[in-house]
């Protein structure tokens, strides 16, 4: 299975985030996008989405989306980890898409891979509709914890028990396995690492008729002026 090396990525300094009782939306200041990934139109319930491309004729041939994670977050914390996504082209293979959670090991930083699709071969993925990951930190899912001393296959419940207190540095979903079954289009919104949930609007979203896109939470809004209203309020 080929994988692209997560540390040869330029990631930004991540941020920290106050966690809260209750899910936080995250604004757009905390994630950002490295190779082929763009903000597009619309989301899942929402004004906008990440695109993110895997293609042999479009360079760098990967993309994805860096997320910051809180200062501190250990793999013991880790509890909740999950996202929609839309294929437009393609489909899973190859271990792609997959999340790449950066982790501080006695030997150095490692990644834990945990992959998007039905397992246990993570292919197959439906096609031009959405779909959720449902919670990929749960104590039973399946897990690639090689680079930590793990197994291919181990549950999450392994992985915390056995690596809890390694600290997590950062957090990518990464596409990029385009020799695998051609080009790869993915539409991702609403991530969600514990009860912070980021997705991909701004103020910007909301002009044009955008704010009444919203289905769902940040929404729906009344109009234009309180979708861009919550926005300049940083999300509130």
């Amino acid at each position: 299975m080929k994988m692209i090396s997560t540390r040869t990525i330029k990631r930004p300094v991540f941020a920290s985030i106050l966690l809260l009782a209750t899910s936080v939306f995250a604004s757009a200041a905390n994630y950002s996008l490295f190779g082929d990934a763009s903000i597009v139109s619309p989301g899942k319930d929402s004004a906008s989405a990440a695109k993110i491309r895997s293609s042999a004729v479009v360079a760098p041939n990967y993309g994805g989306v860096s997320l910051d994670v809180p200062s501190g977050l250990t793999i013991a914390d880790l509890d909740t980890l999950s996202a929609d996504y839309k294929f437009n082209e393609g489909s899973c293979a190859g271990g792609s898409p997959r999340f790449a959670v950066d982790v501080e090991t006695p030997a150095g930083t490692k990644s834990l891979f945990i992959h998007v699709g039905p397992a246990p071969n993570y292919t197959g993925c439906t096609a031009g509709t959405w779909v959720s990951t449902g919670n990929l930190a749960d104590t039973n899912n399946l897990v690639d914890a090689t680079q930590l001393g793990g197994t291919f296959y181990d549950n999450y419940s392994n992985v915390q028990t056995a690596y809890g207190t390694y600290e997590i540095s950062g957090i990518q979903l990464v596409v990029d396995a385009f020799w695998a079954g051609g080009t790869q289009t993915v539409l991702v919104d609403n991530v969600k690492i514990n009860n912070v949930t980021t997705t991909f609007e701004s103020a910007n979203s909301c002009k044009n008729g955008g704010w009444m896109v919203y289905t769902s939470a940040p929404g729906p809004f009344s109009n234009q002026g309180q979708c861009v209203s919550y926005y300049a309020k940083g999300g509130q």
